[in-house]
């Protein structure tokens, strides 16, 4: 047996969902893909990895692009010398903004459905493509609170959102009785994380000791997901801090 293999796709910053759950995969023993569009950012989480003794391959992919997502899947189910081919895929591609409807443009509408649904359906499909045959395996959306509800000002982004779940849902009921796992974990608060200390850098403290989701406490989940026997396995998860009202 070789060293399992993970593809994560989304990754951002190394305080981030993406990195995070490379690193838990990578301290699993898995090797792992960093995939990602911006080089510098997932160069960085891989070379972490890297330098901890784990082992990563950054991969710069651009979600919404079907050569691009052909390519990262042609590379996870040949992964090189000593690997197994792709046994854990993980989507957290996605990008978020408060707009007014009246203000959303049509351009703006269909870039957010590229990110986060249509990237969903790329992955997703590639992902049952080559993991089925094998009978095994996991995949998992990231979700969020707009996958459920659309509130003021996030028509696009929960437009896209609840479609990726759908997404979950279709693909859970067609392949989980050929062996693939297929999950959405629904991130419902506040991510502590990069983009939100950027964007709100008053929130931590506002919110206290654990008022908002630790990004390793999520990628805990994630590997626990993959490891979940298949007598029990969960479809929809939903986490949130202890403190946020739901």
């Amino acid at each position: 047996m070789g060293t399992p293999t993970a593809v994560v796709v989304g990754v951002g910053a190394e305080r981030g969902i993406g990195a995070a759950v490379c690193r838990r995969f990578a301290a699993g023993g898995f090797h792992v893909l960093v995939a990602g569009h911006t080089e510098s950012k997932i160069e960085r989480v891989a070379s972490r990895i890297r330098a901890e003794g784990g082992s990563a391959q950054h991969v710069v992919v651009d979600t919404t692009s079907e050569a691009d997502v052909e390519k990262l899947f042609d590379l996870a189910i040949a992964p090189g010398a000593g690997r197994e081919p792709v046994n854990a895929v993980v989507f957290n591609a996605g990008n978020n903004q408060v707009i007014d409807f009246r203000s959303l443009s049509a351009e703006q509408f269909e870039s957010f459905w590229r990110v986060g649904c249509f990237g969903g359906f790329l992955v997703g499909r590639e992902a049952a493509r080559r993991m089925v045959p094998l009978g095994r395996g996991t995949v998992i959306f990231t979700g969020a609170s707009g996958s459920l509800r659309g509130k003021p000002g996030f028509a696009h982004f929960a437009a896209a959102k609840a479609g990726l779940r759908m997404i979950s849902q279709s693909m859970a009921r067609e392949f989980g009785p050929q062996g693939l796992h297929v999950a959405h974990v629904l991130i419902d608060g506040g991510v502590n994380g990069d983009r939100l200390r950027k964007m709100a850098p008053g929130m931590v403290e506002q919110r206290g000791e654990d008022g908002l989701l630790d990004v390793d406490a999520i990628a805990e989940t994630y590997w626990h997901l993959h490891q979940q026997p298949s007598s029990a396995w969960a479809q929809e998860i939903d986490l949130r801090p202890y403190k946020e009202l739901f």
